[in-house]
């Protein structure tokens, strides 16, 4: 799902995502099951950094190298709470967690081709892109116009071909 927006609020040292009854389908056998029943589902999570910032250099300049990027990184906690609930009453369940005892952390980063830079300018310059193709997809645009991303891909290598087939 697309989060909203206005479900995430940061600070500087907290982020807080907070969706409310996001309409869901549970799949009651998969994969390729046939029972699915619809449901609503609640989740707030809240992050807060501590501690001062670690830097974290590129260690690969393959863009897709789980190393391949750079940032700064805070240790960080977390709480929040959940809900979800069967459309037709039958199944409800809810609860908390929080990250006592665990590892955690955030913070910004840079992959692909902007791991080498400290300038933000080229990052902000490549989010028109990415805010079309995402708009595409809604839209339903030929998937000829857009480029779908998984990992650390730098935005330089992606080819829009004209030629696919759907």
């Amino acid at each position: 799902m697309q989060v909203p927006d206005d479900a995430i609020q940061v600070t500087d040292n907290t982020l807080t995502l907070n969706l409310q009854n996001i309409a869901v389908i549970d799949q009651l056998q998969f994969p390729g099951g046939t029972g699915t029943i619809p449901a609503s589902f609640t989740y707030t999570a809240t992050y807060v950094k501590s501690g001062a910032a670690r830097e974290v250099m590129p260690k690969s300049h393959d863009p897709l190298s789980s190393v391949g990027w750079a940032g700064k990184m805070w240790m960080a906690t977390n709480t929040g709470t959940f809900a979800v609930a069967y459309s037709d009453g039958s199944f409800s369940a809810t609860g908390s967690f929080d990250s006592t005892g665990n590892f955690g952390e955030m913070g910004t980063e840079r992959n692909g081709r902007f791991a080498e830079h400290d300038n933000d300018s080229e990052q902000a310059d490549a989010l028109p892109l990415l805010q079309e193709q995402s708009i595409a997809i809604r839209k339903g645009a030929p998937l000829t116009h857009v480029a779908l991303v998984k990992g650390r891909v730098p935005l330089s290598t992606f080819v829009h071909s004209t030629t696919a087939k759907h």
